[in-house]
This record gives C-alpha cells, sequence and structure tokens, in this order.
C-alpha cells in the first residue's frame, strides 16, 4: 500500500522565511532545490553523524547549504558551483542567514577545483550537481572523506527516468541516465563502502566509508 504525499508532508517541519523565499524563488525559477522530505531525511542522519566539515558538490542558491549548517551548530560548510549567477544569488542568501560565516561559496567546475588546498578532509560529502558526473565526482571527492566518513547522494530516481527502460527515456537524456545507474551499480557493490539507498523524495543514496 502507498503512503500519499499529504500524509508524508504532514511531517515536515516549519521553514523560516528566508527558507520559504528560496523555495519561492526556486520553484518560479526552476532551480533545483533538494525536496522537503528528503532533506529532513538528510538532516536527520546528519544529526546522527555529526560531522564537524560538510562538502557540497552543487550549491545552486545555496539552499542545502544553508539548511545543513542550520541543523549543525559547530559544522562547516564548503560547497562548490560553476554557474556564476547562481554562485551570486547563493552568496546573496547565505549572507542574509545565521550560518554565513561557516560556509564557504566555491565558484568553479567540481571536477577542476582544487579543494584540498583549502581542507585536506571532510567528515561528510553531499553531492547533487551534474548527475552524469557522480562516477566522477565521487572517485574525486570520496579520498577526503575518512573510514567512517559518509558520502551522500541525491536524485538517483532522476525524477523517475532511473525507473525506465533505457529505450524509454528521452534521447537527450540516455547518456546521464546509463552513467547514473553505472555509478548506482557500482557504489553499492564497492568494497569499501556500505550502501544504502532511500527511497524518499527524488532519491537518496547514503554511502558510509569503512
Amino acid at each position: 500500500m502507498e503512503i500519499s504525499n499529504n500524509y508524508i508532508e504532514s511531517f515536515i517541519r516549519s521553514r523560516n522565511e528566508l527558507l520559504m523565499e528560496m523555495e519561492k524563488y526556486a520553484e518560479e525559477h526552476h532551480v533545483p532545490i533538494m525536496q522537503l522530505a528528503a532533506i529532513d531525511v538528510l538532516n536527520q542522519l546528519l544529526r546522527i553523524q555529526n560531522p564537524s566539515s560538510i562538502l557540497e558538490i552543487g550549491t545552486a542558491i545555496g539552499y542545502s547549504a544553508i539548511r545543513m549548517a542550520s541543523t549543525l551548530s559547530d559544522c562547516t560548510i564548503v560547497t562548490i558551483e560553476r554557474d556564476i549567477e547562481r554562485v551570486n544569488l547563493a552568496k546573496q542568501f547565505i549572507g542574509r542567514s545565521e550560518v554565513a560565516n561557516r560556509i564557504t561559496v566555491i565558484e568553479g567546475d567540481a571536477l577542476e577545483v582544487d579543494v584540498e588546498s583549502i581542507q585536506s578532509t571532510f567528515d561528510a560529502v553531499f553531492i547533487d550537481a551534474a548527475k552524469g558526473q557522480y562516477m566522477r565526482f565521487f572517485e574525486k571527492y570520496s579520498p577526503l572523506v575518512p573510514s567512517g566518513g559518509i558520502l551522500y547522494i541525491d536524485n538517483m530516481y532522476m525524477h523517475g527516468l532511473s525507473d525506465l527502460n533505457i529505450k524509454d527515456v528521452p534521447r537527450r537524456k540516455r547518456t546521464m541516465i546509463r552513467n547514473l545507474k553505472t555509478f548506482a551499480d557500482w557504489v553499492m557493490n564497492h568494497p569499501d563502502y556500505d550502501s544504502t539507498f532511500f527511497p524518499v523524495g527524488d532519491g537518496l543514496l547514503i554511502c558510509l566509508k569503512r
């Protein structure tokens, strides 16, 4: 039996005015931000893990960075975004938040940025950027996570496309979906990680480093 979205959403916590403004902006301007139910689950998992540092791949307008920093009062976040317009918006929104002093926004392509020059290790990595590049993101940044650290990866459903036969996926998105499925199979069978899929929001993958 399926549980209705209304029932699930009844558990979602209220947000402050800034977050509500960001949610409205994201909806009106078609900016992808994490679904509310999924970010509630992510934040609960972060409370359990209690990381002191997080690396985020894919800032967008800074919504998830603010949500994570607000959940973890002693955590610092480094977040990377390549779209300059979104970088500027993220800096504006983050600057208006109460957690601005714990969030560093880096403009650049996450596959090219030298994050190690800023910080050598992170307790957690949150990947929410180009879906077809998840394998490359994981391979580049997982070495920065020590044993016991966690990588959180959003959008594994890719709005339902991952559940389709590849011939039923729109042609322009087939390579991305193939890459996403290849990554999922690879990481779920990786000997260095205990990985679990959470069927919440657009699909959340949790990879605990052994």
